[in-house]
């Protein structure tokens, strides 16, 4: 089953909840939505904050060696 059926049906499940159970269900579906798109984003250790700087002045010495983002496909 496609994530698009999937939503269909629920969307269905969910105008079919009475009024009165709307807010139970809330806090559930908010969890849910909200750990999918939180991201996950820590501090960068002494490494890759080594490897950030050398990219970054390698950019600024010669920035024709980079391809922009733009042009991967």
């Amino acid at each position: 089953m496609t994530a698009a059926i999937l939503r269909k049906e629920i969307h269905s499940i969910i105008d079919a909840i009475p009024d009165q159970s709307l807010s139970a269900i809330k806090p559930l579906l908010s969890h849910l939505a909200y750990d999918y798109w939180k991201p996950i984003i820590e501090a960068a250790n002494p490494e890759e904050i080594t490897m950030i700087n050398e990219g970054m002045e390698e950019y600024r010495r010669n920035p024709n060696s980079f391809i922009p983002l733009e042009n991967i496909s």
